[in-house]
């Protein structure tokens, strides 16, 4: 995999200190640092510039070896805005989330699942999608705008699946395995519901 693939990708070129210059890039072997789903590499090789992408589940943050602790909080966060900015330019409308679920129909479903209507909403905050079946309609939470495709994917085929079988009874859960990634997006969700149940604590002093 290539250190800055496109998609996915931000980059700057930060300001360093008079401290930083004093390092010595040797001094600051390569080390990796992960806080929740994002991941810190320091390189003696990048001298200037600060980069991030998209690895699955995580973020990946390339940044140089002789970066200041303080510097780095900073330019995670700078980088992952960056990435959401860009990311938000990429949300597909209702049209292309129509798309997408015929799509993955014929993929995975031999296009049997044949939904009237596929759309964004706004009003579901308890859960990631809804389907009714009558209606052949297919509401996916705004909330799953920016996750990854693969977890937006399964959602799709989630709903799209209870076009077939409405409940969630054994031949609901067989018709999931067709999707290779089922286990690992339930798994991102699942985080995801987990981090928003975690307390906010408050700031340590002089941060």
């Amino acid at each position: 995999m290539p250190a800055d693939p496109s998609p996915g990708f931000a980059g700057e070129t930060p300001a360093r200190s008079a401290k930083d210059h004093q390092r010595s890039a040797a001094s600051h072997p390569p080390r990796v640092s992960v806080t929740s789903a994002v991941e810190v590499r320091r390189s003696t090789r990048r001298s200037r510039t600060v980069s991030a992408y998209r690895e699955g589940d995580r973020t990946i943050v390339l940044i140089p070896a002789r970066m200041s602790e303080a510097e780095e909080r900073r330019w995670v966060t700078v980088m992952l805005d960056k990435l959401a900015a860009q990311e938000r330019k990429r949300i597909l409308g209702d049209s292309e989330l129509a798309e997408r679920a015929e799509r993955l129909s014929a993929q995975y479903f031999a296009g049997r699942a044949r939904p009237a209507s596929v759309r964004w909403v706004t009003n579901q905050n308890t859960r990631w999608g809804s389907c009714t079946p009558a209606e052949g309609s297919i509401r996916l939470s705004h909330r799953l705008q920016g996750m990854p495709e693969y977890v937006v994917d399964y959602v799709l085929v989630h709903e799209l699946a209870h076009l077939l079988v409405p409940g969630h009874g054994p031949r609901f859960w067989r018709l999931l395995e067709a999707y290779p990634r089922t286990e690992r997006a339930r798994g991102y969700l699942e985080g995801v519901v987990a981090a928003d149940r975690l307390p906010h604590l408050p700031a340590a002093r002089g941060e």
